[in-house]
């Protein structure tokens, strides 16, 4: 069985290959005999080296070999290591390497394809994935969704996943939409006025939940930027249970935003893609989305740290 251990053992020799050490890497492996491509020892620079090994990763994999593709034990453990490089890449090496693998499938069968779409699917869609990355997923969806050899039928559910990435993606300002408070008054997220906005979509009955709350609480960042007024935290609620909601409300720390979607906007709507709860997203001054569908609070907590450091500097 492929323990995340076997897979740190792995990415741990895909950065040795690409800090330089190692070269020559005629038998360098990512575990249980998966053979990485050499990189020239022309090529010096880091990114240049990440280029070079996303490109090339599957180049001594024998896709034809069904035992092989279907094996947890390399190609997954293989796969794993590759997601990791990819986070690596620039966006357009990002296609390419991602295309390169994805092309590669095609030609040998369908059933090849399918595996490695499935792969995809797994580490960078899945909600329970410790690695869900959208941002690596995009390229996948994009590849799949272009390409002419695969089928018009097989495309729709790409297509779908794809504009539910692309929307509220890091970089756009945030879809609006209105939330209602225990009081019935009314608010909107543009309304909303801080440096920072940390948009928690929650349920009352959730573990994963209540210990994400526990932890904003916890941070001696977020509670000095809460207190500040630089950061606000609206806590929404996006179902329609509001007995439950009443329930716990009084969980939620008073100087939070603690609210319901009274229309159901956001479950039945298409404004955001609540897939897995709780979710956080990090919004600017001006609703600009810094980071989309955060898996932890420390993911929140690093970047509000680089922007401190940033502004001290």
């Amino acid at each position: 069985m492929m323990t995340f251990s076997r897979i740190a053992w792995g990415a741990c020799c895909c950065l040795c290959l690409l800090s330089g050490c190692g070269r020559g890497g005629a038998g360098a492996v990512a575990g249980d005999g998966f053979a990485l491509p050499e990189i020239p020892a022309v090529i010096t620079l880091p990114e240049e080296r990440a280029a070079y090994l996303g490109r090339h990763f599957w180049d001594r994999y024998d896709f034809a070999d069904t035992a092989l593709v279907f094996s947890g034990e390399v190609t997954e453990q293989a796969f794993a290591n590759y997601v990791q490089v990819l986070g690596l890449l620039a966006p357009e090496e990002r296609k390419t390497a991602v295309g390169n693998l994805l092309d590669r499938a095609l030609e040998t069968d369908s059933v090849v394809f399918g595996r490695f779409a499935d792969l995809f699917d797994k580490y960078l869609y899945d909600p329970n994935s410790p690695m869900r990355d959208e941002e690596l997923y995009i390229p996948v969806l994009e590849h799949v969704v272009s390409s002419p050899r695969v089928p018009e039928a097989e495309k729709i559910l790409p297509r779908d996943r794809l504009a539910w990435a692309l929307r509220n993606r890091a970089g756009t300002r945030a879809a609006d939409f209105t939330y209602t408070l225990a009081s019935g008054a009314t608010g909107t997220l543009y309304g909303v006025k801080a440096d920072y906005t940390l948009l928690f979509f929650n349920n009352p009955d959730c573990p994963a939940c209540k210990r994400m709350r526990e932890e904003i609480s916890a941070s001696p960042l977020l509670s000095g930027w809460i207190g500040q007024g630089r950061l606000r935290v609206l806590a929404v609620y996006p179902d329609e249970d509001l007995t439950a909601w009443r329930n716990y409300r009084n969980d939620i720390p008073p100087e939070w935003i603690n609210a319901y979607d009274a229309s159901l906007a956001l479950r039945d709507g298409e404004l955001y893609d609540l897939k897995a709860i709780p979710t956080l997203y990090l919004l600017g001054r001006d609703k600009t989305v810094l980071l989309k569908d955060c898996l932890s609070v420390g993911q929140v907590i690093a970047f509000l740290e680089r922007e401190q450091a940033s502004d001290q500097s």
